[in-house]
């Protein structure tokens, strides 16, 4: 008889490969169609809600891989929250203002035909530059399989948008945060703007390091007591700032001496100086700083008075302890001036060259070969006009400041711009803007905890946010200036009256639009006593200010507010999250977040950074046509995204190798489950169906709540651990006798598949939100049980595997399967055997807590478990102390189930027997 035929063998139609690259763009394509999105929303209405706010990407070139990283990210948590039974919101964003789409569209145009082109015209075609590479990235996620709101983005350049972020504006000026200046700030002389701290990069720069003389006045030295030659030694790197120099600064408690060669250094410093050979005269008096305060030394570049002044900043950890100090071109020199009434000289314009105040304000002898010049190529023409007043020059590589986007060296110029006071109140509140931000931080959950440590020293230690830009493209400081007196109007109806244009006609209006059309009617203002503020703000306000626009505003339906989560990359402790922390809290006292999570960047799989000169780039859409998008997902899910995330060629084999293994996972378990109709009630389970349960319920606890924390690798290295081991090394491989060889409707057979059924429909809901793809193509061959009625994936509620009585304690037994599988892998190699079902285990059976004999020998895949073999001794083993013997079976082999029970090779043994007879 050929028994073949009475075997139950594993079903299913559901594919061993998944062919990724053909089919996830189909799938993809249907879910967008139906609107997934939407479907989603419905299905959880009423439930509690998960607000994922999407921090927006800058809508300038093709998305590249640390985008797919960050929106996979954002996808797999959110689908995550949604299959846990939360309503969950995304609405994905970009941003769309800024400085390079304004040199895109400029170096299309050329600049002289930007610079004769009106400012709307110019603005309307960096908006279609903008609005083009929304449509090119949106599809590029779209392609990921990420879903969101993609049919109601919020997209900075909106006409409502630009509204609501100038309301944002306006709400800061009401709360008196807002404050005009005059001051020196990071300025681009490349980008002719001013910028704020997040904008500014480091770089290795090299530049001069000079010592200069400073003789003091003849008042000075009278008043001081000394004749002849006496002055300060300054040191600078900066020598294009020497003639706005109008000040020394001293350290207010050190002392300081006078060499014999006519320098004053600090007492501390002097022995430095001789060793470098700055000065070299022995040191003839000590003065006390105070000594000096408020005294004059000659500015030698121009002849010009500095006054010696007293400042905590002066450092001696280098220098000479006297510090230059030109208020127009640094943040400390400014505050330090201030306390002083020191002139703040500026004679640097937008471009970063001389200007004719240098002329004006005698600033420098020869003054018309230096107008127009560019202040870096002034430095040796300087030096020179030093004479013998230069003790020592060299040059030396240092950490600079550079702008981001220009990548140019930027420097400090004083200019009128727009600040955001963090040490004022806001009106209404007893804190600071600071204080506020930093309160508002210890709400919230950091994911690294570490990531506190970044952002809260940022908030501690940053100076006023400058959000004025010199540049056309962004929304408009739009407010009214009183031509004769210089007072901003702040008055409420003109600034809605405004909003609501801007609603309307976008910020355009605030350009296009004449005085008059711009204020409201009957207002008490004389549009022709008015101008215009011509400044734009900083795109980190627009960005900053989407909570509000987005979350609060009711344009989207985006969530609550403060949203459960941000999540973006660890550059935005200085971007994003700090700008909408500083808005959040100047507003309303709180953090727009309750939760922060950041993730690394992307590197190749030698820890580079990526760049096409390097050829190590790696390209989302070249990885979706090669494996699939699935695949990038569970990248992503098995990388620590807490650090740099390795990628290569070779990682994303590894990668498909684990996914093939969870694919032929849950293909097995749909395979033996086709013919269940119904679970087997809680009590009906066996000891290896109890065993299995207990642990896949503990296991799938342990994942969840790695989940629940964010950490995905964690996760998911736990589960594949089980399923390595528990599930698919012992569990799928001791029940296929039981699967294939009993009754159909044996219910040792049926408790198994209930076990496997309950099994794979939770790690279904565990792997559904990476997976996402692959869990609805599960679904899509499951059987009716499985599906309990649900149409897709997006139907799916995670459901906890179902707690069973205890089984046995397993320590034993496992290890017991190791001796013993060790032992025959010898007979194996050798020959000798192919199969486990050729054996039998001899032995005290008392010592495993396995009760029923037929479980005991599936544990082992052996024919029988018994206390004494007359077979042939093949092998032996030892656990807990105790000697295990394996013989070759002494029954015949079943030709059935080909486990060595029978009484004869030519008929079935008597399981088989009474099944193929029933």
């Amino acid at each position: 008889m050929d028994y073949k035929d009475t075997l139950l063998l594993p079903k299913t139609d559901f594919p061993m490969r998944g062919n990724l690259p053909t089919n996830e763009p189909k799938k993809y394509q249907a879910w967008y169609d139906a609107d997934i999105y939407e479907q989603m929303k419905a299905k959880r209405d009423g439930a509690e809600m998960f607000t994922l706010h999407d921090g927006p990407p800058y809508a300038n070139g093709d998305i590249h891989i640390g985008h797919a990283l960050n929106k996979t990210l954002k996808d797999i948590i959110l689908k995550y929250n949604y299959f846990q039974g939360k309503a969950v919101r995304m609405t994905p964003g970009w941003d769309c203002h800024g400085l390079p789409i304004e040199q895109k569209v400029e170096e299309k145009l050329g600049k002289s035909k930007k610079e004769a082109m009106p400012t709307e015209k110019f603005r309307e075609l960096c908006r279609a530059h903008a609005a083009k590479f929304v449509d090119i990235q949106r599809d590029g996620f779209k392609q990921l399989g990420i879903i969101a709101d993609w049919e109601n983005p919020y997209v900075t350049m909106d006409f409502k948008f630009e509204a609501n972020i100038y309301r944002t504006l306006c709400e800061v000026a009401q709360k008196g945060l807002l404050v005009e200046r005059h001051k020196p700030i990071f300025w681009s002389w490349a980008a002719r703007t001013a910028l704020a701290d997040a904008e500014v990069e480091y770089e290795d720069k090299e530049d001069y390091s000079i010592y200069v003389h400073f003789e003091l006045s003849d008042a000075a030295k009278e008043k001081i007591g000394v004749e002849g030659k006496a002055g300060l030694v300054i040191w600078t790197t900066t020598p294009w700032t020497l003639p706005a120099n109008t000040g020394i600064s001293l350290n207010p408690e050190e002392m300081y001496v006078l060499t014999d060669d006519g320098h004053i250094v600090a007492e501390v410093r002097y022995d430095a100086m001789i060793e470098e050979g700055v000065v070299s005269g022995h040191a003839s008096r000590k003065i006390a700083s105070t000594e000096l305060e408020n005294l004059l030394a000659i500015n030698p570049v121009n002849g010009r008075t500095s006054k010696v002044i007293l400042g905590d900043h002066v450092m001696m950890d280098g220098g000479t302890g006297a510090v230059h100090t030109a208020p127009g071109h640094g943040e400390d020199d400014y505050k330090v001036g201030l306390k002083y009434g020191l002139e703040v000289v500026m004679p640097v314009d937008e471009r970063g060259c001389y200007d004719e105040s240098v002329k004006g304000l005698n600033l420098l002898p020869n003054a018309d070969e230096f107008v127009g010049m560019h202040i870096f190529k002034a430095n040796e023409p300087i030096l020179e006009l030093l004479g013998d007043n230069l003790l020592k020059q060299s040059k030396f590589v240092h950490s600079y400041p550079h702008c981001w986007r220009t990548k140019k060296p930027l420097i400090y110029r004083a200019t009128n711009q727009w600040f955001i006071s963090i040490d004022d109140k806001p009106e209404g509140s007893d804190n600071t803007l600071r204080e506020s931000a930093l309160s508002a931080i210890e709400d919230v959950n950091f994911y690294p905890a570490s990531s506190k440590n970044r952002l809260q020293p940022m908030i501690e230690g940053r100076p006023d946010w400058c959000i004025s830009r010199q540049r056309s493209w962004g929304v408009p400081i739009a407010f009214f200036r009183v031509k004769s007196t210089k007072e901003v109007i702040f008055d409420a109806d003109v600034l809605d009256h405004i909003a609501a244009l801007f609603d309307v006609h976008g910020a355009d209006a605030w350009y296009a639009m004449s005085n008059a059309e711009l204020l409201p009617e009957g207002s008490k203002y004389n549009p022709d006593d008015l101008e215009k503020i011509s400044d734009i703000l900083d795109v980190w306000f627009d960005s900053g200010s989407t909570w509000n626009s987005v979350l609060s505003s009711g344009n989207y339906d985006a969530g609550e507010y403060p949203a459960s989560l941000y999540i973006e990359g660890s550059d935005q402790h200085r971007g994003w999250f700090q700008s909408s922390l500083l808005l959040s809290s100047a507003i309303n006292q709180v953090s727009p977040y309750k939760t922060l999570i950041t993730h690394g960047f992307t590197v190749d799989e030698k820890g580079e950074k990526m760049s096409k000169s390097k050829g190590n780039v790696v390209a989302p859409d070249k990885v979706i046509k090669q494996y699939g998008s699935e695949i990038l997902r569970l990248w992503v899910a098995l990388s620590n995204y807490q650090t740099d995330l390795k990628i290569s060629d070779g990682i994303l084999k590894q990668t498909a190798e684990q996914y093939r293994k969870i694919r032929n996972t849950f293909r097995f378990l749909l395979a033996n489950v086709d013919d269940l109709e119904v679970y087997v009630s809680n009590d009906a389970y066996g000891e290896l169906d109890r065993w299995i349960l207990s642990k896949a319920r503990e296991v799938f606890a342990s994942v969840k709540e790695s989940f629940d924390a964010y950490d995905f690798l964690g996760g998911f290295a736990t589960l594949n651990h089980f399923i390595t081991n528990e599930l698919s090394g012992i569990y799928m491989d001791i029940t296929k006798d039981r699967l294939y060889c009993e009754d159909k409707n044996d219910s040792v057979r049926r408790a198994t598949q209930s076990a496997m059924a309950h099994i794979s429909k939770a790690m279904l809901g565990l792997v559904a939100p990476v997976l996402t793809y692959t869990a609805d193509e599960i679904l899509e061959y499951a059987p009716a049980l499985f599906k309990d009625g649900m149409e897709n994936v997006f139907d799916l509620v995670y459901v906890e595997v179902p707690e069973v009585a205890a089984s046995f304690d397993d320590s034993i037994l496992l290890d017991a399967r190791v001796k013993f599988s060790e032992a025959v892998d010898k007979l194996k190699k050798e020959k000798l055997m192919k199969s486990t079902l050729e054996v039998e285990i001899a032995g005290d059976m008392s010592l495993f807590a396995i009760n029923d004999e037929k479980d005991l020998e599936d544990w082992f895949v052996v024919s029988a478990m018994k206390a004494s073999s007359e077979g042939e001794q093949v092998a032996s083993f030892e656990v807990e102390g105790k000697t295990y013997t394996v013989h070759k079976a002494t029954a015949a082999k079943c030709p059935r189930c080909w486990r060595f029970t029978s009484t004869s090779e030519e008929c079935a043994c008597e399981r088989c027997a009474k099944v193929v007879g029933a």
